[in-house]
């Protein structure tokens, strides 16, 4: 199982996060447990290189 580390912060109803190896990449949820699951989107993301390979 793979984990990785995220801040994370409650601002005007929304939630807010960036995972710590990626602070470029922010994400947002209308909850705590839909900011994981966009974070953990996320995450899967940029290991697959999915969000990477269209930045030059």
């Amino acid at each position: 199982m793979e984990s990785t580390k995220y801040m994370y912060w409650h601002d005007q109803g929304q939630w807010l996060g960036y995972l710590q190896d990626y602070p470029d990449y922010w994400t947002q949820g209308e909850s705590f447990e839909d900011l994981q699951a966009h974070l953990w989107d996320l995450y899967r993301d940029l290991k697959n290189d999915e969000v990477l390979s269209g930045v030059q």
